[in-house]
């Protein structure tokens, strides 16, 4: 576009450049979040399990997992939600999905008996009684992932990516799925629509092949 321009005088095209990465932001294939599941539910600890499956069930960063209170969660037998102050001091209210119930509630009955439930109203408690730090919390994804046996490295980032991707993917009404996720502007969510590798590789069958 600009060698179009100058090349008529007109000098540089105003125009700004679309900067959006080429493929969408890395989410986990069907199988792989098959086994990072499988890893969650076969791992010991029963916070670690809870806090495991956030990312990829509610679409929470690190950092919004580690800042809920008791209160924020609110289960019963059928549904559910969380209430997920974000960036920027953003409130949001997330369902909890039927996969992610039992595991929070187990947590939830067993953070009962671990020492600081008087003192503090953090939903994640680390060995003390306080709150867990985002670093922590990391170590706990990546622990799980190591035992997971996956090709990549399944991150909270990973995973919250893997919960804005099948909800895009899935048909989802944009503005929905950003007020889930905790987006501010839907142009962000044009990320997921763009291709994957594995899109571009599955166009490839189309090509002839000599049998």
């Amino acid at each position: 576009m600009d060698d179009f321009h100058v090349r008529r005088g007109l000098g540089k095209a105003g125009i700004a450049r679309d900067d959006l990465p080429k493929t969408a932001p890395r989410a986990l294939a069907d199988n792989a979040q098959i086994r990072w599941v499988g890893a969650v539910q076969a791992w010991p600890r029963v916070r670690d399990r809870a806090l495991a499956l956030l990312p990829l069930y509610a679409g929470l960063r690190i950092g919004d997992a580690v800042a809920l209170d008791v209160d924020d969660v609110r289960i019963s037998a059928r549904t559910g939600e969380l209430v997920v102050y974000g960036k920027a001091g953003k409130v949001r209210t997330v369902p909890v999905a039927a996969p992610l119930r039992k595991p929070l509630q187990d947590w939830l009955d067993e953070r009962r008996t671990w020492p600081g439930t008087s003192d503090t109203k953090a939903l994640f408690l680390n060995r003390r009684g306080g709150w867990l730090s985002a670093r922590s919390a990391s170590d706990v994804l990546t622990a799980i992932a190591e035992n997971a046996g996956l090709d990549a490295p399944a991150t909270a980032h990973v995973g919250r990516d893997t919960f804005i991707n099948e909800l895009i993917r899935g048909g989802e009404d944009p503005v929905l799925v950003a007020e889930l996720a905790g987006h501010a502007r839907l142009e962000t969510l044009r990320l997921y629509s763009q291709p994957t590798e594995a899109d571009k590789q599955n166009a490839l069958r189309h090509l002839p092949v000599d049998r």
